[in-house]
């Protein structure tokens, strides 16, 4: 990344406006984009894009490769001439605020069957040959997922490791059996994935040609159950039955007294480091796709990382285990070249192996301000202590909302250092954690939506160890209001996070924004 102050937003794509159920790639994400040039924001955070399951967590998906068929937009298979407009005017009412993934998964996913079943009748000659292009130029990872896919359909959601035998080990018979077997499933789910990758790359386009980045986010390690596990079994720790021998998690900490164990596979980092690392070059390289800058969640899992063996009730039983380190990223680098696209997520408790490695790539690394007031001067989350080549957050998809932590969240001694710290009474808890952001030195910050809208604790995305409820906040059109704009656009250029300020330019004589000719903000 360069060292030009910019900032942005953390919004995922599912907390987008939208009338069916869930956000998706329609008019209001193109609204959304508007909404970021507007005020010159240069940077869009999402979270990783991939296909979910159970629990509905995009950090658990079935594939490192594959897009979330949720966020299609139905709205454009209608102008595509793909489904008919009175399917939608007989959808179900859905709720403005939240997602209902119960509903999305037993209405959305079944339309989007019809549509696949449908397309070689509906379809014209262009969109077919699109179509057969995609599915060409992509066969090295979607011929596996969309039989993935398809198998688990057929097993009832099953893990794959639980499946038969011949199935689980990939035996060619087998394979071949299935693949006849679940055809018509088989072309439902490339359907969909091609539908996905149309519409986000246009999208990002649009983004793109705006002078906005899109910041992506790849977890470290891969769900059990995903295409990724089952396609390359020989990359991960598993037993001659497919079951994993030793698991991911993290040690007791302050925060838990028994860890945390996420059961996610571990790599043979041995095995792939003789193989030139080949899986993680196609990773790195099927995300580059997908965004411009990556973010990898848990960087300090590539120094080192915590096993716990498998069949653990709680991490407490783990050990630490060195992680391939520098070698994977002289591998990455000489792909990539030298200036590396990507952010080191080093949060946590960061030991000295992980802080050199990042700093030897010139990695970024991150700064949450709502970390920043539980000891005193010296933190090194205040922006008094940062240097230029770091994020800044106000809060991540992980925090409570800022307005959420300072009312209910923080502790006395929190509040009180946060009052003092900004010089302020506390009553603009989240714009003045936004402005503290905007005003460091970090040369990036980013902030929430919820945050920029001043939301409580109910407008949260996430919070680990909860069951359900997470993932599912969404904002509605009507919250993105002048003086928001007008708020942010102010910051943003008197802090010099305006490129156009920057490069000596007035930032009201920078041409109309695409807001600006459509005359419509973001909805």
């Amino acid at each position: 990344m360069d060292n030009v102050r910019r900032s942005g937003i953390l919004l995922h794509p599912t907390s987008l406006p939208g009338t069916y159920g869930i956000g998706s790639f329609n008019g209001d994400a193109y609204n959304w984009v508007d909404f970021l040039a507007h005020t010159r924001q240069t940077l869009w955070q999402v979270l990783p894009l991939g296909p979910t399951g159970y629990g509905d967590s995009p950090y658990q998906s079935f594939s490192s490769f594959a897009g979330n068929p949720y966020l299609i937009s139905l709205e454009t298979l209608v102008q595509m001439g793909l489904l008919d407009q009175a399917v939608l005017d007989s959808a179900p009412h859905f709720p403005r605020e939240r997602v209902d993934y119960g509903v999305i998964y037993t209405w959305k996913l079944p339309l989007l069957r019809q549509v696949a079943a449908d397309f070689a009748g509906r379809a014209t000659p262009e969109l077919r040959a699109e179509f057969d292009a995609f599915c060409a130029e992509n066969a090295d990872w979607l011929d596996d997922f969309a039989l993935f896919m398809a198998l688990k359909d057929a097993h009832n959601g099953a893990a794959w490791n639980q499946w038969e035998m011949d199935l689980r080990s990939r035996k060619k018979k087998a394979l071949d059996a299935a693949r006849e077997e679940h055809a018509a499933a088989v072309h439902g789910h490339k359907v969909n994935q091609w539908l996905f990758y149309r519409q986000w790359l246009e999208l990002k386009g649009y983004a793109n040609s705006k002078g906005i980045a899109i910041v992506g986010d790849i977890p470290i390690f891969v769900a059990m159950d995903s295409s990724d596990a089952w396609t390359s079994p020989k990359e991960f720790f598993l037993d001659d039955e497919f079951q994993p021998t030793v698991v991911a998690g993290v040690p007791p900490d302050y925060f838990s007294a028994t860890g945390q164990l996420w059961g996610n596979p571990l790599y043979r980092w041995a095995s792939m480091k003789r193989n030139g690392y080949a899986w993680w070059i196609r990773r790195i390289r099927a995300a580059l796709r997908l965004y411009d800058i990556v973010r990898i969640d848990h960087f300090r899992g590539f120094a080192g990382y915590w096993e716990v063996p498998a069949g653990e009730e709680t991490a407490i039983n783990g050990q630490w285990v060195t992680g391939p380190g520098a070698d994977l990223f002289y591998v990455i680098r000489e792909e990539l070249g030298d200036n590396l696209p990507i952010i080191a997520e080093d949060l946590g408790e960061i030991t000295p192996d992980v802080i050199a490695l990042r700093d030897e790539f010139n990695l970024p690394g991150m700064k949450i301000l709502q970390f920043a007031f539980s000891t005193d001067a010296s933190d090194k989350f205040l922006p008094h202590n940062f240097s230029r080549n770091f994020i800044v957050y106000s809060g991540t998809h992980d925090n409570d909302t800022t307005w959420g932590w300072y009312r209910n969240t923080a502790t006395d001694k929190e509040r009180d250092h946060f009052r003092r710290y900004f010089r302020t009474d506390g009553h603009d808890a989240a714009w003045t954690m936004v402005e503290g952001a905007w005003r460091s030195v970090a040369n990036v910050a980013i902030a929430p939506l919820q945050d920029l809208l001043n939301l409580g604790g109910e407008a949260r995305m996430n919070l680990p160890g909860r069951a359900s409820g997470n993932w599912s906040w969404r904002f509605v059109p009507e919250q993105i209001t002048g003086h928001l704009s007008v708020r942010l656009l102010d910051a943003t250029t008197v802090f010099g996070r305006d490129p156009q300020t920057y490069e000596g330019k007035d930032a009201e004589s920078g041409g109309q924004s695409g807001q600006d000719q459509k005359g419509g903000g973001a909805g």
